[in-house]
């Protein structure tokens, strides 16, 4: 009586080229993606900025006087400058990313200019007796140099921008008299969740 024949193990079919073919160009994109982003933008440090920043809106709001009210956003903005240069230097070490890479210079030099206007246009304003257009000008120009920045970072940051020049536009044309609350939802609520979702998404 003859022995059954054993039995043949399926052979295991190659993965169809076209899907290694899509393998790899996702990869080559996500790497140069990668390569041509400044990815340092700090999510945890944002959340301690929003959270400084709400602090700053509640402290400058029980504030006598314009002048007062200014002093507490200026030092809101000293502190949190100190927060993202020491939060973005964590973060790139942790990444291996240099912060005098292409793309981080350019996110800086992106970002500066409308900064740098909103600073000349604060004390040209305050000069002219001209206090509540400040808040709106704020959030306007502190987005459109996110926007611009963001350009050269992971694609949430810009969104976030686009946000903040909204609440700016609310602030000159809409809402003048809440530009308070629109301060402490923008430098506050904005950094807070935007600050999650790259921590989340990003690391860091």
């Amino acid at each position: 009586m003859s022995s059954p024949a054993p039995m043949r193990s399926q052979p295991v079919e190659p993965p169809a080229l076209h899907d290694r073919a899509m393998d790899n160009l996702r990869f080559i994109r996500e790497t140069m993606e990668r390569a041509s982003s400044f990815t340092a933008v700090p999510g945890r440090g944002m959340v301690v900025i929003g959270l400084t920043a709400l602090a700053a809106a509640w402290l400058a709001a029980r504030r006598n006087g314009f002048s007062g009210w200014l002093q507490v956003w200026i030092i809101e903005a000293a502190v949190a400058l100190v927060i993202s240069a020491v939060t973005i230097s964590r973060k790139a070490r942790a990444a291996n990313e240099s912060l005098v890479s292409r793309p981080a210079r350019k996110f800086v030099l992106s970002l500066t200019p409308p900064w740098l206007a909103a600073a000349l246009l604060t004390a040209l304003l305050f000069r002219a007796k001209l206090p509540g257009s400040i808040p709106g000008m704020w959030l306007l120009l502190y987005g459109a140099g996110v926007v611009t920045g963001g350009a050269f970072s992971v694609r949430v940051v810009p969104v976030m921008g686009a946000v903040f020049m909204l609440l700016g536009t609310v602030a000159l044309f809409v809402l003048p008299a809440a530009s308070d609350w629109l301060m402490a939802a923008g430098f506050g609520g904005l950094h807070i969740v935007f600050g999650l979702i790259i921590a989340r998404k990003y690391g860091g």
